[in-house]
C-alpha cells in the first residue's frame, strides 16, 4: 500500500505494462477479430411518435457518501444515503419553450424535488442495544424501510413494497443466519416478513436480510460497496413503491401521463439480485392493470451514464474518417443476446444475457441532435421478455421514448438526459429533506398543478 499522497509514477506503470508476465497473459487473452469488429448491427431510424408526450416525467437518483465520526473508537464511520426524486412538468417546459429565451426561475418552478434520506452505521459504529457494527446496520435498515412515507393519505410504508417484492422470492432459496460468522449459527431459511427471530439462535431476524447487503459489510475499514448497494435498492424499490401507491389511490389508470426515469440500467446486481426477477414480476402485473385500462403500457427509461456499454457505442458509431459518425441521428440498435456475448460482454454461455440481474431491455439511440444514449426498457409481458427478438414492434412505448429523448437530452453534459441531472443534483445535495413526493404525483396526474 502507498504511503499518503505517494503515487507510482510513469515509469513504474510502463514497466508494469511492457513486463514479459502481462504480455504472456494479454497473448492467452480472447481478442475481437477484424471480422468481429465490422460485425456492426445496422441502426433503423427511429419511428416517429404517434401519441402526445406525457405530460410529467419522474427522474429517480441516487447518492452515497461515507465519512468519519467520532464515537471513542477508532475508524467509525458513517454511511449517508440519499435518493432523490424529481418531477418535472413537461408541459410546463414546452410552454417555456414557446416564449425563449426562457426565464430561470420560471424554469425552476417546473421541477418540483423531493428526497429519502437516511445515516447507517458503518465500521465501529455500534447503536444501543446491539453487539457490533453489522447488526447494527441491518436493524438501521430495516428501520428505514419501515419508517420511510411517501404519502400523508394512505401512509403506506416503503416496507410494505419491498415486502410484497420479497414475496415472488422462491421459498425454497434459503440463505445462512445472519449471525453464522459472529456466533456461529449454522441454521439456514427463507427470511419471512416483519422482525422475527432465528429458529436456532433466538436472535433478531428483519426481512430486509434477504437483501443480504450485511453479507458486504465489514467491522473494519470502508463500506462503501454495502452503501452502493443500499442506494441502488433504494431507487428500485422506490419506482415499483410509487406505483402501488397510485394503484391503492385508483389513480393507476392517469400513469399515461407519468413518465419515469431511472438512473443506472433497469437491473439490480449483487446479493439483491434476486430482486431483478421480483421487480419484472410486479411491473408485469402492474402494466396488465394499466394496458387493460388504458390499451397503452408503462413508460419505464434506465439511462447509463457510464461503462462497457457506453464505451461501446462511443466506438462503433466511429469510422476511419476524423469527425464522420457511423449512424444517422434519430437511429437505433436494440441489442441482441447474440450481439452483447460476441462484442460487448463476451460468453459462450447459453444463459441469456443478464438473466439474473436485468429486467429490461438495452438498446442504443443516436438522438436528433446526435448524442448517444445508452438505456434499457422494462419487460413489460412475456413477449417483450426476449433478447432474441429485434422487432422493435414488441414495444409500443418506443417511438414515444425516442420523441422523449430528443427533447431531454441536455446540452450541459454529454449524452445526458436533464431529469436525471436534476435528480443527481439533489441527491447529492439533499436541499428537500423530508418533502412528499407522491402527493406531488397524485396532485399532477388529477391535472391539479
Amino acid at each position: 500500500m502507498p504511503y499518503e499522497g505517494e503515487f507510482a509514477g510513469y515509469r513504474s506503470i510502463r514497466r508494469i505494462a511492457d513486463t514479459e508476465r502481462v504480455q504472456k497473459l494479454l497473448n492467452r487473452s480472447k481478442v475481437a477479430n477484424a471480422q468481429q469488429k465490422q460485425s456492426v448491427l445496422e441502426a433503423e431510424p427511429a419511428p416517429d411518435a404517434v401519441t402526445d408526450l406525457p405530460a410529467f416525467v419522474l427522474a429517480i437518483d441516487g447518492s452515497y457518501q461515507e465519512v468519519d465520526v467520532k464515537t471513542g473508537y477508532p475508524g467509525a464511520k458513517v454511511g449517508y444515503v440519499t435518493v432523490a426524486s424529481v418531477l418535472l412538468d413537461l408541459a410546463g417546459v414546452s410552454e417555456l419553450d414557446e416564449a425563449r429565451p426562457v426565464d430561470p426561475k420560471e424554469f425552476r418552478k417546473t421541477e418540483q424535488a423531493s428526497t429519502i434520506d437516511s445515516a447507517l452505521p458503518g465500521s465501529n459504529v455500534i447503536t444501543i442495544n446491539q453487539s457490533g457494527a453489522q447488526e447494527s446496520f441491518r436493524q438501521e435498515l430495516y428501520e428505514v424501510f419501515h419508517d420511510v412515507i411517501l404519502d400523508d393519505d394512505q401512509r403506506i410504508r416503503l416496507l410494505s413494497t419491498f415486502e410484497a417484492l420479497l414475496a415472488y422470492k422462491p421459498k425454497s432459496k434459503t440463505q445462512s443466519c445472519p449471525y453464522s460468522e459472529s456466533d456461529g449459527c449454522d441454521e439456514s431459511f427463507a427470511i419471512p416478513n416483519g422482525c422475527t427471530q432465528c429458529p436456532s439462535c433466538k436472535k433478531p431476524i428483519f426481512s430486509t436480510d434477504a437483501l443480504r447487503i450485511h453479507e458486504r459489510f465489514r467491522d473494519v475499514g470502508t463500506n462503501g460497496e454495502a452503501f452502493g448497494l443500499v442506494m441502488q435498492v433504494w431507487e428500485r424499490v422506490l419506482l415499483i413503491h410509487i406505483l402501488r401507491c397510485f394503484e391503492q389511490q385508483g389513480i393507476l389508470d392517469h400513469v399515461g401521463r407519468l413518465a419515469f426515469f431511472l438512473d443506472g440500467p433497469l437491473a439490480q446486481f449483487g446479493p439483491p439480485a434476486w430482486l431483478s426477477a421480483a421487480i419484472s414480476s410486479e411491473l408485469k402485473r402492474l402494466n396488465k392493470i394499466v394496458h387493460d385500462k388504458t390499451g397503452s403500457d408503462l413508460l419505464i427509461l434506465g439511462i447509463e451514464k457510464t461503462g462497457n456499454f457506453v464505451t461501446h457505442f462511443d466506438e462503433i458509431d466511429q469510422t476511419e474518417n476524423p469527425g464522420e459518425a457511423r449512424f444517422p441521428n434519430r437511429s437505433y440498435l436494440l441489442l441482441t443476446d447474440s450481439y452483447i456475448k460476441e462484442r460487448i460482454a463476451y460468453s459462450e454461455s447459453d444463459k441469456r444475457y443478464g438473466e439474473d440481474t436485468y429486467f429490461g431491455r438495452k438498446f442504443f439511440y443516436k438522438s436528433q441532435s446526435g448524442a448517444r444514449i445508452v438505456a434499457s426498457m422494462p419487460f413489460l409481458n412475456d413477449d417483450q421478455d426476449t433478447l432474441d427478438s429485434d422487432d422493435i414492434g414488441l414495444y409500443p412505448q418506443f417511438p414515444t421514448i425516442c420523441a422523449l429523448l430528443d427533447k431531454l437530452v441536455s446540452s450541459r453534459y454529454e449524452n445526458a438526459v436533464s431529469p436525471l441531472i436534476a435528480a443527481h443534483s439533489h441527491a447529492a445535495i439533499p436541499l428537500h429533506l423530508g418533502a412528499k413526493v407522491l402527493k406531488r404525483l397524485a396532485q399532477a396526474l388529477m391535472g391539479d398543478r
